[in-house]
């Protein structure tokens, strides 16, 4: 058999490695997009159906105009010049991407296409050039049929996205931040650049890859510096599933995900509760006999896990976080211990619960986001398998983040539905009043008796749970309604077509007051995208944590 195809893939010629190379920066740039787009308008399904359609509309349109150009324009130093421009826009992206993103949100679209026109802006004109390369391999190509030097070439260049591809996902994206990763791509394609030029590199070309090598150290160094608009990044990351930072504003460190504020600590009173839906995390402590054993499906900052630890001796608590940058961020910035009480698991929620033998008196869902809500969490088969592993009066707590009313309101109400299609009782606690998008409460009990917010109130004055609840209680809602929202199930879970109304809306947290009392606690409302407040303080005027237990009365 003859080795002649093994040498020439062993020796391609400049051409041949420049496609090679286009495949692997597009793909790379196509996933790091989604990273980057992200923050500011979520990862549904429609964001990424925009990412694919500006790549291949770009790609495509590259490919047509350097086509058409080929014949008589093909070199090797315009498949250098390509690179460069490419390189160069990729410096504006690390520079200048986050402001260019930011300035893309007021666009009049439908929320489906929010994100269109920051995706061509962002990555369809470097994405252009590439497919030039292509196009001018192919006529460059030694191959004298042209259909063998076309297929030769569009071989190489897929091989260089599959590469492109595994490379970012499973290297890159984990190792690096995102502007670090977007240099790699720059740094790459200044050297296609360089390795297309040899060795006829000359003064104008050399003086060309260097001032463009030069751009991207600055703006890597410069975007580098940690100062943003929320405060002092202290730490980022890009996880295998999510943007990480933390941020330091004033006295209050905050987690966020996907450029989202997801967990919140004073620095001086770590235990304290900063963001105050957090507070509500103690409301099923009211519905329940004692509590021994809590299961939390998602960490972050493990705000509620550490005080459930700390306020109740007799608690152990279990967490079921998926992403373990999450876990180690949280030891290392948020004062997370492990101990015989709080026990942490490096996997999904439905996954544990499917493979754990245990038993919860509350199960706790705190792995919701705007807009990212992994569907297997939210469905009929989930909650009954949540149901099963409740004891007999145990109760499921989530922590959504929807409008308790109007069209903003769909996940909230289809979340209702599905949980009252296995629990007896599900109960809706709005956390920032009106109909703004914000984090709203529900409590589903597999007690079948129904209890009124007279007797919650009730049970709240005759309890200790370590916070005082009448506020919360009072937001107490009657049951939605359901009509026109689907229930959830594990073969149709449309659940971002049920975010899609949020998308474009602001998203409310409420903080507590500074110095607030239990009874008089306050909460300010601050929107979850803008910079961060002096974080309030707050006091519940209830016994020493040592002093609490969980008891039924």
């Amino acid at each position: 058999m003859s080795t002649a195809p093994w040498r020439e893939w062993r020796r391609p010629t400049k051409p041949e490695a420049a496609v090679f190379v286009s495949g692997v920066v597009s793909m790379g740039l196509e996933i790091l997009a989604g990273r980057m787009i992200a923050p500011q308008f979520g990862s549904s399904i429609y964001t990424w159906g925009s990412i694919i359609g500006v790549f291949l509309a770009a790609l495509s349109y590259g490919y047509h105009r350097g086509g058409k150009q080929a014949a008589a324009r093909a070199t090797n130093e315009r498949m250098a010049r390509a690179f460069l421009l490419t390189a160069a826009y990729v410096a504006g992206l690390v520079v200048a991407g986050d402001l260019l993103l930011r300035s893309t949100a007021g666009f009049p679209l439908p929320s489906r296409f929010a994100s269109l026109p920051a995706v061509a802006l962002l990555f369809g004109p470097p994405t252009y050039l590439l497919g030039f390369v292509s196009p001018y391999a192919a006529e460059l190509s030694t191959k004298r049929d042209l259909g063998e030097a076309s297929g030769h070439v569009y071989a190489l260049g897929t091989v260089g996205s599959i590469v492109g591809a595994f490379a970012t996902t499973y290297a890159l994206i984990p190792a690096f931040g995102i502007d670090q990763i977007a240099f790699v791509f720059g740094a790459l394609s200044v050297a296609t650049a360089v390795g297309l030029y040899l060795p006829d590199v000359g003064r104008d070309r050399a003086a060309a890859s260097g001032a463009v090598a030069a751009v991207l150290v600055v703006a890597l160094a410069g975007g580098a510096a940690g100062i943003t608009v929320e405060g002092r990044v202290v730490h980022e990351s890009q996880t295998p599933y999510q943007e990480l930072r933390v941020v330091d504003s004033v006295d209050t460190r905050t987690l966020y995900l996907d450029g989202q504020r997801h967990s919140a600590m004073d620095l001086e009173e770590p235990y304290r509760h900063v963001f105050d839906y957090t507070r509500y995390f103690h409301l099923p402590l009211l519905m329940t006999g004692d509590v021994d054993r809590v299961l939390f499906v998602g960490g972050g900052g493990f705000t509620g896990p550490k005080r459930f630890v700390r306020d109740y001796p007799n608690v152990t608590v279990d967490v079921a976080e998926i992403d373990p940058e999450v876990v180690s961020t949280a030891k290392e910035y948020f004062s997370l211990e492990e101990s015989d009480r709080l026990n942490v698991y490096t996997e999904g929620g439905r996954q544990f619960l499917r493979e754990t033998n245990r038993t919860y008196d509350l199960v706790v869902l705190d792995a919701y986001r705007k807009d990212k809500v992994p569907f297997q969490l939210t469905t009929v088969e989930f909650m009954r398998l949540a149901s099963d592993r409740l004891d007999d009066d145990g109760v499921l707590f989530a922590n959504l983040i929807s409008a308790p009313t109007g069209p903003a309101s769909e996940f909230y109400r289809a979340e209702y539905r599905t949980m009252r299609r296995v629990f007896p009782q599900v109960y809706g606690f709005p956390t920032a009043g009106g109909g703004i998008v914000q984090n709203v409460e529900v409590v589903a009990t597999k007690n079948a008796t129904r209890l009124t917010e007279a007797e919650l109130l009730a049970r709240n004055d005759r309890r200790d749970v370590g916070v005082n609840l009448s506020r919360e209680i009072r937001s107490y809602r009657s049951p939605p309604p359901t009509d026109g929202v689907p229930v959830l199930r594990d073969d149709h879970a449309p659940v971002d077509s049920l975010l899609d109304p949020m998308v474009g809306q602001r998203y409310v947290i409420q903080e507590t007051e500074p110095n607030a009392t239990a009874d008089a606690t306050t909460p300010a409302s601050v929107a979850a995208t803008g910079p961060p407040t002096q974080v309030a303080r707050e006091s519940d005027g209830s016994a020493p944590p040592s002093a609490r237990a969980v008891r039924s009365g």
